[in-house]
């Protein structure tokens, strides 16, 4: 009996990982053994990273808006505490914009608080 190499199925698998570690340098995007690797840490690193992405752009709206709300007389703990005192369900993400691209609809916000 002849032996089987399974040669579709080997090639295919092999041509995807060199298909994705394209565009990497050197031997990463030519070398299986060395490709896989890459690979495999760039999905490591991009399972890791959706997450901290979450995080990197809470702590910008959040500068966004201290920097909005101290240029009219109060602080971001201020704003936010308020906010949740008068059960209005802003959040973060839209108050950055409203400060960045609507300065005017941040500023009565900012009142409402302090009234």
């Amino acid at each position: 009996m002849p032996r089987s190499q399974n040669k579709v199925a080997s090639h295919r698998r092999r041509k995807r990982i060199l298909s994705e570690a394209k565009g990497y340098w050197g031997a990463r995007s030519k070398v299986l053994t060395v490709a896989k690797h890459s690979v495999d840490k760039g999905y490591q690193y991009a399972y890791r990273d959706r997450r901290a992405k979450k995080r990197t752009f809470r702590q910008l709206w959040i500068t966004r808006i201290n920097a909005a709300a101290r240029l009219h007389g109060t602080t971001y703990s201020e704003l936010i505490d308020g906010l949740n005192k008068k059960h209005v369900g802003i959040n973060r993400k839209l108050l950055a914009e409203l400060a960045v691209s609507n300065p005017d609809a941040f500023i009565e916000i900012v009142k409402f608080v302090k009234a």
